[in-house]
């Protein structure tokens, strides 16, 4: 697959996923309801059918606006450089960040697609890492560039806000990074590394030995 196939095919379900949540959104507005109750409901039985629709739920226009740009561009890089197994860390960070919120979060409706950002951006940050991959940093950085506190929305600084989706996200992120750390794009690879042996300078002719009574070759 050449690089413009593969760049379209990758954009086909981060792009489906936006529309999907963009729609969520316009069926609750056009029809005057709220999906609150369709979040997160930590250690609440009605609760855990929003680990499958909290992600897709936002307060308000802004809200989503403010997921939109960064879910996407983060889920294409996934599924650009990832294509093998892009589909498996999509659903292991989408289910997986709802269950630990269920299990850990505190009692309130924890609704949004940020959980889904922190664990994007943290698996590809972790992964470029262990890979050297620089362009696989480089997008992370970016979205903490024009998210904005990314890093601190893994604290309980503001409790309107579901920090712990935030974090329960970021450390699904690196651990499935680290638990699919052979896979991926290739590591890059450094001028350096291929340095002859044959640069080493020789040694000494004068040997000295810590066993004085081994004799020095002529």
């Amino acid at each position: 697959m050449n690089e413009k196939k593969r760049f379209y095919h990758s954009l086909v379900f981060p792009a489906f996923f936006l529309f999907l949540i963009w729609f969520v959104k316009f069926t609750e507005v056009a029809l005057e309801l709220s999906y609150v109750r369709f979040g997160v409901l930590p250690q609440k039985m009605v609760g855990l059918i929003g680990i499958l629709t909290s992600p897709l739920i936002h307060a308000d226009l802004k809200h989503l606006a403010d997921n939109s740009i960064p879910v996407f561009l983060l889920s294409l890089a996934i599924f650009y450089f990832y294509r093998e197994i892009a589909y498996k860390i999509f659903f292991l960070i989408y289910f997986l960040t709802g269950s630990l919120v269920w299990l850990g979060g505190r009692e309130a409706y924890h609704i949004g697609a940020s959980g889904l950002v922190y664990g994007f951006a943290a698996f590809l940050f972790l992964s470029g890492v262990l890979r050297r991959n620089r362009n696989l940093m480089a997008i992370s950085l970016l979205v903490i560039f024009l998210y904005g506190g990314l890093v601190w929305g893994l604290l309980p600084y503001d409790y309107s806000v579901s920090w712990e989706s935030h974090l329960m996200g970021a450390l699904t992120g690196f651990f499935l990074a680290y638990n699919y750390r052979a896979l991926g794009p290739e590591k890059e690879h450094y001028s350096w590394e291929d340095e002859s042996d044959d640069d080493t300078p020789d040694p000494p002719e004068d040997i000295l030995y810590e066993d004085s009574s081994i004799p020095r070759n002529p």
